[in-house]
């Protein structure tokens, strides 16, 4: 008589309670896209960092700080009820979108603040871009190609509160050449081969685009060390005068930050080169012009993240920046 033999069961996996909290992965900043093609590619979006917890009878929106930011959200945790009855936790950012379908950072923000604004909650948008949970399998520890092929089905096509961030196939450096040229913060490149861990990481990489101009400096804003300055006041040229684009206070030295001050003090204005009023400002005449990075410009005409790199007189008005009317 011949024995039978019995086929071995396959263990199920027991399901895995949901995390309250995920720590959200960071990307390390660099100076060069990196090369290879274990590397995924996207556009880096200027928003709020959110994971959005679904869950039967319950979608919460969770910010990268761990606040509890659901009712700020609406929009997106409405449309989150209507991805089906999976539970899941999806990693994005929520953004707004300019008219030429760049984020910006200032719209978002008053999208969701108290004031008053031209831009609503019902404009934020929550590009999806990985997925940690889904029906009871913590999905962290599998590679990104996998979540993504996971979180496809689930977001791609969408084009209402969420959408999904593709993948960019393209060459690193020319897809970092092509964003910075059409106004956008940076790219940011993803190893496809690795799983998600929480905090700063050398598998998430950031490259941001900077600009750099040459602004008029208007005046000076004390620094609370006697003798150096605090902040400079910066203008761009608008037409046949000059309007204020904002201050500038990192990128200096102690000395630096001194003999600017020097130089400033010794061209005081009578009056203020710019419609501007601010206590404890001290105005000068624009002689000199300042070499600033940024990082983009702010709706109301203002730099983004300014930091000095130089001080030159200047040579002609056709030096500093021009605004477009």
């Amino acid at each position: 008589m011949t024995k039978t033999r019995r086929k071995k069961s396959v263990p199920v996996p027991l399901p895995e309670p949901m995390p309250r909290r995920v720590d959200p992965c960071v990307a390390t900043l660099v100076d060069k896209p990196p090369k290879g093609p274990e590397w995924a590619f996207e556009v880096k979006w200027d928003g709020y960092r959110l994971a959005v917890h679904v869950e039967p009878g319950e979608v919460r929106a969770i910010t990268r700080g761990g606040y509890d930011w659901t009712k700020k959200f609406g929009g997106i945790v409405t449309e989150a009820r209507e991805l089906g009855d999976a539970t899941m936790i999806i990693d994005g950012e929520a953004v707004v979108l300019d008219d030429q379908g760049r984020s910006d950072f200032g719209l978002l923000q008053r999208a969701v603040g108290r004031r008053p604004s031209l831009h609503d909650a019902a404009e934020i948008i929550f590009f999806a871009f990985d997925l940690l949970y889904l029906d009871g399998q913590d999905l962290r520890m599998m590679p990104l190609s996998e979540r993504r092929q996971l979180l496809g089905p689930i977001v791609s096509g969408r084009t209402g509160a969420i959408r999904f961030s593709a993948e960019v196939p393209a060459d690193g450096e020319e897809f970092f050449r092509v964003a910075c040229e059409l106004g956008l913060e940076g790219i940011i490149a993803k190893r496809r081969d690795k799983p998600y861990r929480s905090g700063r990481r050398p598998e998430w990489l950031k490259i941001k685009c900077v600009r750099r101009d040459t602004f008029a400096i208007v005046g000076y804003e004390p620094s609370t060390m006697p003798g150096a300055i605090g902040r400079l006041l910066l203008a761009a040229r608008k037409g046949d005068s000059l309007v204020y684009v904002g201050g500038c206070g990192t990128g200096w030295s102690n000395k630096e930050s001194t003999d600017l001050r020097q130089l400033l003090d010794a061209i005081p204005a009578d009056r203020p080169a710019v419609a501007l009023k601010r206590k404890g400002a001290v105005f000068v005449r624009p002689m000199l012009v300042a070499d600033i990075e940024y990082r983009a410009w702010t709706q109301d005409g203002k730099l983004r993240h300014p930091s000095f790199k130089g001080v030159r007189e200047m040579e002609g008005a056709t030096e500093v920046y021009e605004m477009k009317l």
